[in-house]
């Protein structure tokens, strides 16, 4: 018994009673007692994972294949690449008119030969270094826009041909062709009946020239008229020197073009009578760098007109021969066009 006295009274001096001993102080201290700092997991803020930009694979070749790539018909490789993209626009709507007036043809009044000019322009624009911030647009197209009206009057005084001439000032150019778009989808005169056609689209005040510049060549049988027309002019037809541009898919005959009527689109030649092709070059990149679609595209009083009044000279030759002829110019086989042409001359009461 001493020994369970002395047992019992060291516990009682350590501060442990028989009761502190029991089951059930056990179990409340570990209950309400311990923190459980030392079991409990920690809490973490669960953060997304950043995602790992992907690796940028370059597709390597060697230069048998760069070589093999130039060479004509290379066939594609796949670059095992994609790509993604996006754009903005800003959308507005207006209204605006095209302006049209024909000439009835004397034989054949129900056959039409078109000509083709844009009459608008940019309006307001980037302002240029003095402030000027008005894009006059006397070049492009007020030129062409003037012809348009001066080769009207011209075939007039002439007499009617024994075709229609059909003269179409169509708007909103600059805006993506809506005029032109316009005017194809919803003909005045039918289009398996318009014979072919001419655009003119930005008289270029370089002065006479040796040649003229088509844009789109060989695409037609119209080619033929030009070489005729030209020959009696003592002139030549150069190709269009910039075919990466695109500029035959970029005027007012392109929306024709889609309907499968033959159309041409001539510039001014570059092989100037004074000067040659360097001066005539110079004066195409001074127009292009310092005028074009900017403010300063304004009548000058200076200007050279003996180019201009050459070329239409040369369209108003165009004009009268196909309005003249009983031919019906076709694209050349194999062209983009062919197919529509075709199509459209196979319906009934086509002209072609």
């Amino acid at each position: 018994m001493e020994t369970s006295e002395e047992s019992m009274n060291a516990d009682t001096q350590n501060g442990n009673s028989a009761e502190d001993q029991s089951p059930m102080t056990a179990v409340r201290k570990f209950l309400f007692e311990r923190t459980f700092d030392d079991v409990m997991p920690e809490i973490v803020e669960e953060q997304e994972p950043e995602e790992e930009e992907p690796e940028e694979v370059i597709p390597t070749f060697s230069e048998e294949e760069v070589n093999a790539a130039r060479e004509e018909g290379f066939a594609p490789v796949a670059l095992g690449l994609t790509a993604s993209t996006s754009f903005r626009n800003d959308i507005r709507t207006f209204a605006s008119k095209n302006v049209i007036g024909m000439l009835p043809g004397s034989e054949r009044a129900d056959e039409y030969v078109m000509h083709t000019a844009h009459w608008d322009h940019l309006g307001r624009c980037t302002p240029a270094p003095d402030g000027d911030d008005i894009c006059n647009g006397a070049v492009d197209n007020a030129t062409g826009t003037a012809a348009l009206v001066a080769l009207a009057e011209a075939h007039a005084q002439a007499g009617p041909a024994k075709r229609s001439l059909v003269f179409l000032a169509v708007t909103a150019e600059e805006s993506g062709l809506l005029g032109a778009d316009y005017y194809a989808a919803n003909p005045v005169f039918p289009l398996n009946q318009t014979v072919g056609g001419i655009n003119m689209d930005a008289f270029l005040m370089a002065g006479a020239a040796k040649d003229v510049t088509v844009v789109g060549p060989g695409k037609s049988q119209l080619d033929e008229f030009l070489a005729a027309a030209l020959k009696a002019d003592g002139r030549v037809a150069t190709d269009n020197p910039t075919p990466e541009a695109g500029f035959y898919y970029r005027s007012d005959h392109f929306p024709f073009a889609k309907q499968g009527v033959p159309m041409l689109y001539i510039d001014g030649g570059e092989d100037l009578v004074e000067g040659g092709r360097e001066a005539g070059e110079a004066v195409s990149k001074d127009y292009r760098d310092n005028r074009y679609h900017g403010p300063k595209d304004e009548f000058d009083e200076n200007w050279d007109w003996s180019g201009v009044m050459a070329d239409l000279q040369l369209y108003y030759r165009l004009g009268r021969m196909m309005a003249m002829s009983t031919s019906w110019p076709n694209w050349v086989e194999g062209d983009e066009f062919r197919g529509i042409r075709d199509e459209s001359c196979a319906a009934t009461n086509a002209g072609c």
